[in-house]
């Protein structure tokens, strides 16, 4: 198993590895690297191959995002955003999918989220970034599926890990907000729903919140019967309440 992440999580990578390796007596490395710099998914590639690691299984879980308004925002970290969410992922797969049909096995994961779903007003490049790789591994998952290679794209929604700090959720909410909040997903759910559609085939893996199947319906229902216009202006009010710092 080898673990990538970003160079100031040196120490948090190296316990993990270990910790990985005790537990289920396998080969663990870490490395780490930078993603959005240019030449860092082949810098990754290249350590994995000096190391001798021949991924049969692929995660391209590496991502960030970034609230609040896109006009008011930082442009380098939004295009460092779409260096790490789409470029390396496109980078990485396309280094290591190749070797997996010539060998007719492996399985690709790749992490989007339910903003891959629709535009998200405050959360622009991030969701757009997460459509590409929602597209992106649904037309890998029918190219590379008769040479016995599966690609699976997961969809979730938000997960309990520390991404909501690093986008600029400080996590003050109350109210209904906050019930929302502690809803979030566990990790384990979302990486057992993902395997559970590499096993059935599946293109892709949707986890929504539970709860939350009443918003998804009528959000569903005001796509279909809702002016184009009308609809982006509902989800932009739903995305200013739910964050009011963006």
């Amino acid at each position: 198993m080898l673990l990538t992440a970003l160079p100031d999580e040196r120490d948090r990578l190296a316990q993990l590895a270990a910790d990985l390796g005790a537990r289920h007596h396998v080969r663990t490395e870490f490395v780490p690297m930078d993603l959005s710099v240019q030449g860092g998914p082949e810098a990754l590639v290249d350590a994995a191959d000096r190391l001798a690691f021949e991924p049969s299984v692929l995660v391209n879980s590496a991502g960030f995002g970034l609230g609040g308004s896109f006009a008011e925002q930082s442009l380098e970290r939004q295009q460092a955003m779409i260096r790490v969410n789409v470029l390396a992922l496109v980078a990485l797969t396309g280094a290591y999918l190749p070797r997996m049909i010539e060998r007719g096995d492996g399985v690709i994961v790749n992490l989007a989220s339910t903003a891959a779903l629709q535009p998200l007003p405050y959360f622009a490049v991030y969701a757009a970034s997460k459509s590409f790789v929602l597209a992106f591994g649904e037309a890998l998952w029918a190219e590379a599926r008769p040479a016995g290679v599966r690609v699976v794209t997961v969809c979730s929604g938000p997960v309990e890990t520390p991404f909501h700090e690093r986008a600029g959720d400080s996590g003050q909410a109350m109210g209904v907000k906050r019930q929302i909040r502690r809803r979030y997903l566990p990790a384990d759910a979302v990486v057992a729903a993902a395997f559970d559609a590499v096993e059935a085939d599946r293109p892709r893996a949707v986890l929504r919140l539970p709860g939350g199947r009443v918003f998804y319906v009528a959000a569903s229902a005001a796509a279909c019967f809702l002016p184009r216009r009308r609809e982006l202006l509902a989800i932009e009010r739903f995305s200013r309440w739910l964050f009011p710092a963006a």
